[in-house]
């Protein structure tokens, strides 16, 4: 008999923001086909994340991104400082309202990183109710506008199965900033991880 897999105990969900990251980006991507015909001349779909060795190089990514822009019907922006803090504040609104327990968040230059624990909302209602939130608070910059819709329209989400899972994710997720060269982030709605949900097993042992 095939082995059950184990249940699913949390999420690292991740958010893209709009234009950075395209179904035949070069680097590979978790789309399945192309729905707008006007990028298919921008290459074929590569399922899943290129090899290292496939990956491109910086400048053969700012020339596919130089070719998409005219193809996209809203500008790409990037986070700074300001959309930073603003995108943290709305996670951190939803968190309390909704009673998420998050494990770890990286808000980087152009997506969002977070692990959050399985909960009575699926991963698509958690994903589109931080990606809501914070549409309505970024919106208010003059460079995104009250029509742009922020983020890429695709949900991508990992599954995790087992406390082992979950550290690993953590520690990906938490190593993320120093790769943009950015400082540590700490966010008051992120808990450390205690072996949920096994946690009270240890305690009693």
């Amino acid at each position: 008999m095939p082995t059950r897999r184990p249940a699913i105990i949390a999420h690292h969900l991740i958010w893209t923001l709009y234009g950075h990251w395209l179904p035949n980006d070069l680097r590979g991507s978790g789309s399945e086909e192309i729905r707008d015909p006007k990028f298919k001349e921008l290459g074929e779909i590569y399922h899943g994340r290129k090899p290292a060795r496939l990956q491109p190089t910086r400048q053969e990514l700012r020339k596919f991104h130089k070719q998409a822009e005219p193809l996209l019907e809203f500008p790409r922006f990037w986070i700074d400082e300001a959309k930073r803090q603003a995108i943290g504040d709305a996670i951190a609104r939803v968190v309390a309202e909704r009673g998420y327990t998050v494990w770890a968040c990286a808000i980087l230059s152009n997506h969002v990183h977070m692990v959050i624990r399985r909960h009575r909302d699926d991963t698509l209602v958690m994903w589109n109710a931080i990606a809501d939130a914070v549409r309505l608070d970024l919106v208010k910059f003059a460079d995104v506008g009250a029509a742009h819709p922020v983020w890429a329209a695709r949900p991508y989400t990992v599954f995790l199965h087992t406390p082992d899972d979950v550290r690993g994710r953590i520690e990906y997720v938490d190593g993320n900033p120093s790769k943009e060269g950015l400082p540590p982030q700490h966010f008051d709605f992120v808990q450390s991880y205690n072996d949920w949900p096994f946690h009270k097993l240890q305690m009693a042992q």
